[in-house]
């Protein structure tokens, strides 16, 4: 249920965005700028005189509905990872951590013979003197 609850309410939270995105780009700032760029006069004849009005309400109704679905989707994604969580998974022991594997010869390397590594391959003995 929680699921199908996430998966509606992010839909409402894309559209609330991209619609409270758009009603804040629309409104006409004192100094006309970016507002009369998207047709800050064809917005007057279409929503009429009190234009700044409609744009106004609709970016507060926007932002609390934005507001909302954001602590509803939180609250709902921490429920889920809880019920996800059981009791039993936090009660079992920790398995203890492998020893590391001890080397091939405990002895060290004689004093005229080099020490070979796994990844390099044996280098002969220089003539003494």
């Amino acid at each position: 249920m929680a699921t199908i609850l996430i998966y509606v309410l992010t839909t409402v939270f894309v559209i609330a965005s991209i619609l409270l995105t758009l009603a804040v780009l629309m409104q006409r700032p004192r100094s006309e700028g970016l507002g009369a760029a998207f047709g800050g006069g064809m917005t007057d004849s279409l929503f009429g005189a009190q234009t700044s009005d409609v744009l106004v309400k609709s970016t507060v109704w926007l932002g609390g509905i934005f507001f909302a679905c954001t602590l509803a989707l939180a609250f709902l994604y921490s429920y889920r990872s809880r019920s996800e969580l059981k009791a039993s998974d936090l009660l079992q022991p920790v398995p203890a951590a492998e020893a590391p594997a001890a080397p091939a010869s405990a002895e060290p390397a004689a004093p005229g013979t080099p020490a070979e590594s796994p990844g390099m391959p044996a280098v002969p003995n220089a003539p003494q003197q």
